[in-house]
């Protein structure tokens, strides 16, 4: 990957990278061509290579965004002087706002399939993700705190099958914020929606 070129005008890496992840979305990365990307971005397919090397490097750069948001909370959580299950929920409160705050990057990530070595590679690191979420699981149900008759990994699947279905409805035009969907999701996955009566 090019760091250190210089962008041109009207695009910097960052632009490009927005409108090429959109684009990977709309289209899937493997139905995506970079004639694609240079007709949507009304530049010629040169402009996009003084910026990184390949199709590929965008992808890289998108889904590594996307993880890069997911393991920054999972090292917070694994470091907290908290019970198990605290820290549980603390990784779905933050995973709940990567998604929303990165929420393209995060549903490219998402729809990853293994094709390139490139996703081979975030599929690895998204099982080695998932590994730490169902630890945190099985370290709660030893302390008492979940149930400890479901299994710890299908615990967890079940607990990010719900964070990451979120991207595919939610749009930050809607008014509600990461803070506002990480409360909601927390509320259902750890407090469960009926009402305890006496």
């Amino acid at each position: 990957m090019a760091a250190g070129k210089r962008g041109r005008p009207g695009y910097d890496r960052e632009s490009l990278l927005a409108v090429a992840v959109e684009v990977f979305n709309e289209r899937g990365y493997d139905g995506t061509s970079m004639e694609d990307l240079s007709r949507r971005l009304g530049i010629a397919k040169s402009s996009i290579y003084h910026h990184v090397d390949s199709k590929e490097a965008l992808l890289a750069l998108a889904l590594d965004r996307a993880l890069d948001g997911l393991f920054s909370v999972a090292d917070q959580a694994r470091i907290k002087p908290e019970p198990a299950i605290e820290r549980l929920e603390f990784l779905v409160r933050g995973s709940v706002r990567v998604l929303a705050e990165r929420l393209p990057e995060v549903t490219l990530l998402l729809r990853a399939r293994g094709n390139t070595a490139t996703e081979r590679r975030a599929l690895a690191r998204r099982r080695e993700f998932d590994q730490i979420a169902a630890d945190l699981v099985k370290e709660a149900a030893a302390d008492g705190d979940i149930r400890p008759d479901i299994d710890p990994a299908i615990t967890a699947r079940l607990l990010f099958g719900m964070v990451n279905s979120v991207s595919e409805w939610y749009r930050p035009a809607r008014g509600n914020n990461g803070d506002d969907l990480a409360a909601a999701v927390s509320a259902i996955a750890f407090g469960g929606l009926r009402i305890r009566r006496e």
